[in-house]
C-alpha cells in the first residue's frame, strides 16, 4: 500500500480566513478576514505575565491549569454568568477555546455521533467534528437576523445526535441567541438527552442586553460544557489561553485528552490572564461594548452606502455582507475581487455553509484599530468607481 495521507487529513482542508490572511500579505493588503484584535493588551495582563517569567513560573502546569487562574475563571463564571462551579473539580484551563472544543470531542464523542452545528458556523468547529469523526447535522440560520426554524431542528435530530453546538454571540453573523431562544434550545436539549457545547469566546462583545450563558437555564448545568477563554477580551489571541466549565463527571477525562494533545496552556500566560481577572475593574469590560458599537456602525454605514448590505450584528464583531455586486460567481471569487479592487481582505461566505449557501456574503471583521478600520473604510468607499463594466445596472444603482 502506497504512503499516503489519512483519510481524516483529506477531509480536512485549510481554514478559508488563513488562505484570504496570506492572499491580503501577498498584495499588503489591510486584513479583514482574520479576527486577530489589534487592540492594545492591558496592562494587568502584561504585567502580570512578565512578572510570572521573572519569578519562575516557566514549567509544565497540572492538567487543569494553575490554581490562581482556575480560582479568577470560578469567581468570574460566578458574578458574571451566574454559573457556579468548583475551581478544583470544574475548571480546565486550555489551549484556547479551540484546545477546548477538540478535548471535549475527544472526551465525549464516540466516532459517528451527531452534533447539531447551527450554519453559518464557525470553521474551526466543524473541521474538528470531522477531525474526531463525528457526524455534522445543519440547521441553517436566515438572514438579516439569523433565526431558525424550529421544525428544522425536529426534523434534524436521530437516535445517533449525541450534542448540539451553540456559539453566542456568534463567529461569522454575530448572532445572539434570545433568551427565548436559549429556553427552546435548552428544552430540546433535555428531551432528547443531549449536551449542549457553548462557546462564549465572545461574550463581553454584546451590544444590546447582557450575555446569558447556557448553563443557567433550568435543568441545565450538569448537560451544559461551556467553553470560552480571554484571546478576545484582553487581544491576546496568541497566547492561547482558554477554559471549560463543566459538571465533574465530565471534566477529568476532557483534562485527560487536554493534557494528551496540548500538555498544558503556557504557565506564566496563565498568570497574566488571572492577574487581568483579578485586576481589570468592571468599566474595563463595559468600555469594551461601547468601543465595539462604534467600530462596528463605521464599518456597517460604509458598508450600507457602497451597496455591500449588511446583516447588523449585535455581538462579536464579524459583518457578514450581501456580496451579489461585486464580480465572480462565487463567494471566493467575490471576496478576491474585493480584495484586488481595495486591497481590503474578507472570508468568503462558502467557509460557513456545508453546501451552497453563502455564495453572495462575505465576512468583514472589524477589532481593528480605529486608524486602520478608517483606512479599510476609506479604501472601500473607493469601490463605487472600480466598478467592473459587466455589472448589471441594477447592482449599479447601490452606488448612486
Amino acid at each position: 500500500m502506497p504512503l499516503s495521507l489519512s483519510r481524516r487529513a483529506a477531509r480536512t482542508v485549510q481554514s478559508e480566513i488563513r488562505a484570504m490572511s496570506i492572499a491580503c500579505e501577498k498584495v499588503k493588503g489591510i486584513n479583514l478576514a482574520q479576527g486577530v484584535c489589534d487592540t492594545e493588551v492591558p496592562a494587568p495582563v502584561r504585567e502580570g505575565a512578565k512578572q510570572a517569567i521573572d519569578h519562575g513560573i516557566n514549567s509544565y502546569t497540572r492538567a487543569e491549569g494553575l490554581a490562581p487562574i482556575r480560582q479568577a475563571i470560578a469567581e468570574k463564571m460566578r458574578r458574571f454568568n451566574g454559573v457556579e462551579c468548583d475551581h478544583e473539580t470544574e475548571v480546565i484551563v486550555n489551549s484556547g477555546s479551540t484546545g477546548a472544543f477538540y478535548a471535549v470531542c475527544l472526551a465525549l464523542l464516540n466516532p459517528g455521533d451527531e452534533v447539531i452545528l447551527f450554519e453559518p458556523y464557525y470553521g474551526y468547529h466543524l473541521n474538528t467534528l470531522v477531525a474526531v469523526e463525528a457526524v455534522p447535522l445543519y440547521v441553517t440560520l436566515r438572514a438579516p437576523d439569523w433565526t431558525f426554524n424550529r421544525e428544522d431542528l425536529e426534523r434534524t435530530v436521530t437516535l445517533r445526535t449525541r450534542a448540539i453546538m451553540l456559539n453566542s454571540p456568534s463567529n461569522p453573523s454575530g448572532k445572539v441567541f434570545t433568551r427565548e431562544e436559549l429556553e427552546w434550545i435548552a428544552n430540546f436539549a433535555k428531551r432528547h438527552d443531549l449536551f449542549v457545547f457553548t462557546d462564549e469566546i465572545y461574550e463581553y462583545f454584546i451590544f444590546e442586553g447582557r450575555h446569558i450563558s447556557m448553563a443557567t437555564l433550568p435543568g441545565m448545568r450538569e448537560r451544559t460544557i461551556t467553553m470560552s477563554g480571554y484571546s478576545k477580551t484582553f487581544s491576546i489571541t496568541g497566547w492561547r489561553i482558554g477554559y471549560t466549565v463543566c459538571d465533574r463527571r465530565w471534566a477529568q477525562g476532557i483534562s485527560y485528552f487536554h493534557d494528551l494533545i496540548y500538555v498544558c496552556a503556557p504557565a506564566p500566560l496563565q498568570i497574566g490572564v488571572a492577574e487581568g481577572i483579578r485586576q481589570l475593574p468592571e468599566s474595563f469590560y463595559e468600555e469594551i461594548g461601547k468601543e465595539f458599537i462604534q467600530k462596528r456602525d463605521l464599518l456597517c454605514n460604509t458598508l450600507h452606502e457602497i451597496g455591500l448590505t449588511p446583516s447588523v450584528p449585535n455581538g462579536a464583531y464579524y459583518v457578514l455582507a450581501d456580496a451579489s455586486i461585486l464580480s465572480g460567481t462565487t463567494s471566493r471569487e467575490k471576496a478576491m475581487c474585493l480584495l484586488n479592487e481595495t486591497g481590503v481582505a474578507t472570508v468568503a461566505g462558502s467557509a460557513f455553509y456545508h453546501g451552497n449557501g453563502g455564495e453572495n456574503l462575505i465576512r468583514f471583521c472589524f477589532a481593528k484599530t480605529d486608524a486602520e478600520l478608517a483606512e479599510a473604510c476609506r479604501r472601500l468607499k473607493a469601490l463605487p468607481e472600480k466598478l467592473p463594466s459587466e455589472i448589471p445596472s441594477g447592482a449599479r444603482d447601490h452606488y448612486r
